[in-house]
């Protein structure tokens, strides 16, 4: 066994470890600006099961429909290593549903009255909308399973459709894992198309990631309704069909690669983003010469950017997009394995293996894993024992076991 293999066979237990602190999570939360304690309820997913707030560490003790999806997925595989693994996706699938009842026209006349004067200009003005076909655009949801009060980036619509793959991924078996995946297919056939937040929750279009998981939601769902709802399975079909060919305009020929996002007319893009290699891995894509541009380009960026890459060539440690200033603006662990995964997926081990060379260089030896490691020093910063940090390397351990499979999915 190399030292890489065995590293890997310690970090597996780490990252399994750190997905289950943010399941459920036994933490209680004082967010004390906004008068609320929170107590997670059975089945939530905290982003970070650290209960920062912004001191300096962010407050990510919240349930992200995306995130969360992404951990769920992400224990799937491991069901083996985990006792009880289906409660927990039970308890994930239960909680989801009660959600879709969250109605903000029911808010309490009060619910702005324990807030402190100083944090009054961060609640949200547009609580009454969510409810409905609204709550699946909510981008995120207290643990406790109540509206999260604050002004954050909504819409986003690629919550439902990874959480259709996450539940066809485990199989639905129980009446509520059946009706959650009906419920989020409808969204999904609804709002595919419709503008929204970025994975980033900065900028409002279309984007490849959300467009791509929405994609690969329909084409498994029309797949797995075809022999209950044959009208179901054609909606979903068609739909799948007009997002691909959506899909295949975002690839720019002169740049050689494939853009991230199409805004509004007049509105400039930070277009080359590692979000469209996560898009792939996320959605199953085929890891198509396009693909493999994209990666190209943006490795070359992040290699003549972070400090830390001097002696990283063929696996240099990832960040999100040219210019990015969110904390240390610096590499995330999720994009430097997300683009291993994709290395794994197309059949590189060598460059696989470099990338994951990267993340174990940056890993301390008790396995924990921020959202970001700093582009100059390397040391980890934002968000302690990211969930999604966890996962992302789950994931891709999986590819790189799985690498020489051929797969089912398809793409770009």
């Amino acid at each position: 066994m190399t030292s890489l293999e065995s590293w890997i066979a310690r970090q597996r237990e780490h990252a399994i470890a750190g997905l289950l602190r943010s399941i459920s999570a036994p933490v209680v939360k004082t967010r004390q600006g906004f008068g609320q304690v929170i107590v997670p309820a059975r089945g939530s997913v905290v982003a970070s099961p650290v209960p920062a707030s912004y001191d300096p560490d962010p407050d990510y003790f919240f349930h992200w429909f995306r995130d969360s999806a992404a951990v769920m997925d992400a224990l799937a595989p491991v069901r083996d290593a985990v006792p009880a693994s289906r409660r927990l996706f039970e308890d994930f699938v239960d909680f989801s549903l009660a959600l879709s009842r969250l109605d903000g026209r029911r808010m309490p006349p009060d619910w702005r009255a324990g807030t402190a004067p100083d944090f009054v200009r961060f609640l949200r003005k547009d609580i009454g909308r969510a409810h409905g076909d609204a709550i699946g655009a909510e981008t995120r949801v207290n643990p406790d399973g109540t509206l999260d009060i604050s002004d954050w980036p909504r819409p986003q619509h690629d919550g439902p459709a990874l959480r259709a793959l996450t539940v066809l991924r485990w199989g639905p078996v129980r009446e509520s894992e059946i009706s959650l995946l009906k419920q989020d297919l409808a969204y999904v056939l609804r709002f595919a198309r419709e503008p929204c937040f970025d994975i980033w929750e900065e900028e409002v279009g279309l984007h490849y990631y959300t467009l791509s998981v929405c994609e690969a939601a329909l084409a498994a769902g029309a797949a797995w309704s075809a022999s209950i709802d044959l009208q179901l399975s054609s909606d979903c079909l068609k739909e799948a069909d007009n997002l691909a060919a959506l899909l295949r305009t975002f690839w720019l020929e002169d740049e050689g690669y494939i853009r991230s996002r199409i805004l509004p007319q007049g509105r400039s893009a930070k277009e080359l983003d590692i979000s469209v290699i996560l898009a792939a891995n996320h959605a199953g894509q085929v890891c198509g010469s396009r693909l493999t541009a994209t990666l190209d380009r943006l490795a070359e960026l992040f290699r003549g950017t972070y400090q830390i890459n001097g002696q990283h060539g063929l696996g240099p440690a990832m960040g999100r997009y040219a210019g990015d200033h969110y904390y240390s603006g610096g590499a995330y662990y999720f994009s430097t394995l997300g683009a291993a995964e994709f290395c794994y997926r197309a059949g590189d081990r060598t460059r696989g293996d470099a990338f994951l060379e990267t993340v174990r260089r940056f890993t301390p030896e008790n396995g924990s894993m921020s959202e970001q490691f700093d582009q100059t020093t390397g040391a980890q910063t934002s968000a302690k024992d990211l969930a999604w940090s966890y996962a992302a390397f789950l994931s891709c351990v999986r590819a790189r076991d799985a690498m020489a499979s051929p797969s089912s999915s398809k793409g770009l």
